[in-house]
């Protein structure tokens, strides 16, 4: 989508490089990550912005990419760390080891508050994760801005090369969306990205790589698989939506899902197939190998029921794909294997049968998707629930005692923070299972059961998230109402690890 008239973002390696595509969207303008093996083969950008990376340019195998065919585009570009460095190189000038190395906060220093820096603070704070630095300039290149050491952390080349030596897309940088913002007024032909054009070029694409074919949707009744459903449903085309209870769902959920869709207009088909994956997950405790399960039945469970379907639909997302680092081209390092990412959904892709209308979308561009195609508030604001279900919060082997546990415990949570009006507030939440029993008193007597671990982060896209401060009453109510009514029970912990390092799920 947007192939024209967009921002391309080249991935150099750096961790944060999906988030200088989620800022410049949040700009108003649609951006598109691109391996350096795809350049320059990536459309007709109205600029282009190549991201920091972990290699330093005097290393052998450093990333590269035909700077005469950088120049052919003939748009703005902006260099980000590594990027900047590369561009000194490429415009004459040189890059050395600092012997200062430069992680964390420092602050910037503009030589003038207009163009690049318009707007700016005469002294700002900014991130930096860098040793290397530039050396000689060239004489064609002006120094924008300095740090605290009067070393040059900004530089222009020409009226269309811009370099950065900090991340403005990290939020540690103060000012970074106003930077970003004052490079992107440089292009001259960029188009704003609505979500109504949006709409419109997501379905003509469904149409287009559908055709007659038959479509299978999963449905989860998450945010992501309904709005896909939706959008399915709005396009025409045909399709089954089917909904899998792979028994891992929360306490009522293939209710509410059932009812859900009614209330949408959209009929789904219900398979359940509880016993076949508890079945297939018996005695099964690394997390790999149950996601690699869980996978793998789902589709086998969507073409044992309709064997003649052409085409399959997910609703993929781009932290998805970023985070499954699935593209063998991708210099992100590999997370965790996502359910929608294992090899039986890569073969399929091969063979041009697998659908993702919303792999390029963060969750929030996906909920102003679904509200601009009529789906309920209560729907679109359900909190994520990944796909393999309570598995991932059940770490070691899954039992039905356990699930038990974890779906009564999850719905007392849910339940209060809904009924103290936080569960909107909160990114997503839920109870997990400690596999480890201690002691407690119960009544008069010596207890041996069971921890649960209750989780709520807030986040933008789920790349990173932070634990909430709830209020002690919730807490309190919750606990009280756990250790009182769940029987096995007799620990309620509260999950204050912040993603990195921990993950927002526990597997």
């Amino acid at each position: 989508m947007h192939d024209t008239n967009h921002v391309a973002v080249l991935d150099f390696g750096s961790q944060y490089t999906q988030l200088i595509v989620r800022r410049v969207r949040e700009l108003g303008y649609f951006a598109k990550l691109y391996a350096l093996e795809d350049f320059p083969d990536i459309g007709k950008p109205g600029a282009i912005i190549l991201s920091g990376g972990p290699k330093s340019t005097s290393e052998v195998d450093a990333p590269d990419l035909d700077f005469e065919a950088l120049k052919a585009f003939g748009v703005p570009v902006l260099g980000v760390c590594y990027g900047m460095q590369l561009l000194n190189i490429k415009f004459g000038g040189t890059v050395k080891a600092s012997n200062r190395r430069e992680y964390g906060p420092a602050a910037l220093k503009p030589d003038s508050c207009t163009g690049l820096y318009e707007g700016v603070s005469p002294e700002s704070q900014v991130w930096m994760s860098h040793s290397d630095t530039v050396e000689k300039l060239p004489e064609c290149s002006v120094v924008l801005a300095s740090n605290q050491h009067g070393t040059p952390v900004s530089l222009k080349w020409d009226d269309r090369f811009y370099g950065i030596q900090f991340h403005p897309e990290v939020t540690h940088s103060h000012e970074g969306n106003r930077i970003l913002h004052n490079f992107l007024l440089t292009a001259s032909n960029l188009e704003p990205f609505r979500i109504d054009d949006l709409k419109r070029e997501i379905i003509d694409g469904i149409r287009a790589a559908v055709g007659t074919k038959q479509v299978v949707c999963g449905v989860s009744g998450g945010v992501d698989s309904t709005v896909l459903a939706v959008l399915l449903h709005e396009a025409g085309v045909n399709v089954r939506a089917i909904y899998v209870d792979h028994g891992l769902m929360r306490k009522n959920e293939t209710e509410e899902v059932q009812n859900n869709f009614h209330r949408m207009g959209v009929k789904i088909e219900t398979i359940d197939a509880s016993e076949r994956f508890l079945g297939a997950l018996v005695g099964v405790a690394d997390p790999e190998a149950k996601r690699k399960i869980i996978g793998e039945l789902f589709i086998d469970t969507f073409w044992d029921a309709v064997g003649d379907a052409e085409m399959l639909a997910q609703g993929t997302l781009y932290p998805d794909v970023i985070e499954s680092a699935s593209n063998a081209k991708s210099k992100a390092s590999k997370i965790k294997t996502h359910h929608n990412r294992v090899d039986r959904i890569l073969e399929l892709q091969a063979q041009g049968k697998v659908l993702e209308p919303l792999a390029e979308l963060f969750k929030d561009e996906v909920r102003a998707l679904g509200a601009s195609l009529g789906i309920a508030h209560d729907i679109l604001w359900r909190h994520p629930f990944p796909g393999p279900g309570l598995a991932v919060r059940c770490p070691g082997d899954i039992t039905e005692e356990k699930l038990h546990i974890i779906r009564e415990c999850d719905a007392i949570f849910i339940g209060k923070l809904k009924e103290h009006g936080w569960y909107e507030k909160v990114w997503q939440a839920y109870a997990g299972l400690i596999p480890v029993k201690t002691v407690g008193v119960k009544g008069d007597e010596r207890s041996y059961e069971w921890s649960t671990n209750l989780r709520a982060v807030i986040s933008d896209d789920a790349m990173t998230a932070d634990w909430v401060e709830l209020p002690s009453q919730i807490l309190r109510e919750t606990s009280n109402r756990i250790l009182n009514e769940v029987k096995g029970i007799n620990r309620v912990l509260y999950d204050i690890s912040t993603k990195p390092p921990a993950s927002i799920e526990w597997e």
